[in-house]
């Protein structure tokens, strides 16, 4: 168990590292309005996920999974993850649980983030 730990956390810090880098890059070189980098990082993201969630399917590699998957990907971006389980509820033809798990989780992310600055500012 505390080899899966450290194999995620390991994942996820080099993850953190190339999402704050692939910012950094993109502020250097982009001052529009539109957040680039975000997008950047949820696009690659999703493909590195659906690369790694291929492969390592394949090969059955578990602890692979664990630091390029949940840990790379999760710390990079938890967008993948999001889009990687609409795609399991497109594949499993579950399109109500995929369109409610779509909408809540952009609306109620919304206002969570919403909520969290007002609190902030109670503080």
């Amino acid at each position: 168990m505390l080899k899966q730990f450290l194999l995620v956390g390991l994942g996820g810090a080099l993850g953190s590292m190339l999402r704050y880098a692939t910012s950094v890059l993109t502020a250097k070189y982009y001052t529009q309005t539109f957040p680039l980098a975000t997008f950047i990082t949820n696009v690659l993201g999703c493909l590195l996920i659906g690369l790694f969630l291929g492969y390592f399917g394949k090969n059955a590699n578990h602890n692979l999974q664990l630091l390029f998957v949940t840990g790379f990907c999760g710390g990079y971006t938890t967008f993948s993850t999001f889009a990687a389980e609409n795609i399991v509820l497109w594949q499993q033809e579950n399109y109500i649980t995929l369109v409610g798990y779509t909408i809540l989780s952009v609306v109620i992310g919304c206002l969570a983030v919403g909520c969290g600055l007002l609190l902030s500012r109670s503080i």
